[in-house]
């Protein structure tokens, strides 16, 4: 907004694209007519998560409906999260929204967000799924049980939870200095523990293509989720180990005692289905252990989250970063 004081809070929106070609134009026109009705100022920050369609190209394109763009092209598809961690990295706002870009988190939410931040004092605005939207059986169980096994397992409660919300600059600046490799967002911003206000919203259809969560794709995010934010997998391997322990320890007590009595008898069926026992749960095991073992590797190597092959800065100049004194400074009203 051009009306607006130079000292008047700056929101960032951040959204990761994938193949979203078909309506980043619809896209831009929406963020403007929302955050238009927010008394601060903003900046659009665009991921092209290396879009083999041509989402860059109409990114560039629509960058004029707002004049206030920044944008990155990746070198591949690095994964939404990196994709995420890329734009967070280049965010300059007092606060920062993080949202998706297929239309399912409905940018007329956002004065609402920004609204609660301004006047709760909550760090993190999140939006809450009342529903799923529309998702086959699978999906649902699938999300159902991933949740359901992390919510145990962390903690945290991310039943509902969504990568929707309005994280306050602090937040951010403690998100950032985690340099972690395998990221799951929703995880760390739980994970955090700063007050946290939620508003339901309806999961909106898509607006064109079809997702490109793959179940491959979600089984991994289910993995790197479940590693990163808990060690009972490795526990369970040995508590599994201990079990079975205590079980041969009694079959050979049995074995030797029924030998010495001169009553041994064959049971060539029985060694088959405790091999094949056995052997199943050393090869989980050891699954398990390799899921972590890479995560470790991933870390060690040091190599950077994501390449950016092209740019765009910001067109206006207002909205470029803070001085340093206002850097993570609220409105006077917010508590």
């Amino acid at each position: 907004m051009d009306d607006v004081s130079p000292t008047t809070p700056l929101i960032s929106v951040v959204i990761p694209l994938y193949n979203e070609g078909l309506h980043v134009k619809e896209l831009l026109s929406d963020l403007k007519t929302a955050l238009q009705q927010i008394e601060c100022r903003f900046e659009v920050v665009l991921v092209d998560d290396g879009s083999p369609d041509d989402t860059w190209a109409k990114i560039k394109d629509a960058a004029q409906i707002l004049g206030n763009v920044r944008a990155v092209r990746l070198s591949r598809n690095f994964g939404k999260e990196l994709a995420l961690c890329a734009g967070l990295e280049r965010a300059q706002g007092n606060a920062v929204v993080v949202m998706d870009g297929d239309g399912q988190h409905p940018p007329s939410l956002l004065p609402l967000l920004a609204d609660k931040w301004m006047t709760s004092g909550a760090d993190i605005v999140e939006a809450v799924k009342r529903k799923r939207g529309r998702e086959s059986l699978a999906s649902k169980f699938g999300a159902l049980t991933f949740y359901v096994i992390l919510n145990k397992l962390s903690g945290f409660e991310l039943k509902g939870a969504s990568d929707f919300k309005l994280i306050d600059r602090r937040v951010l600046d403690t998100w950032l200095a985690m340099r972690e490799r395998n990221v799951f967002f929703r995880g760390m911003t739980a994970w955090m523990g700063f007050r946290t206000i939620q508003i339901p919203f309806e999961v909106a259809p898509r607006r064109a293509g079809k997702s490109g969560w793959s179940y491959l794709r979600r089984a991994k995010l289910a993995l790197i989720g479940i590693t990163t934010f808990s060690s009972f997998p490795l526990r369970l391997v040995m508590f599994a180990g201990m079990i079975f322990f205590l079980f041969a320890v009694g079959l050979g007590v049995q074995t030797l005692y029924l030998k010495l009595a001169g009553r041994a008898f064959t049971g060539f069926a029985t060694v088959i289905l405790l091999e094949l026992i056995i052997g199943s749960l050393l090869m989980i095991s050891l699954g398990i252990i390799g899921e972590y073992l890479a995560r470790i590797y991933e870390e060690v190597k040091g190599r950077p989250r994501y390449i950016v092959a092209e740019s765009i800065d910001l067109a206006d100049e207002t909205t470029r970063l803070l001085p340093p004194a206002n850097r993570g400074a609220r409105p006077a009203n917010h508590g």
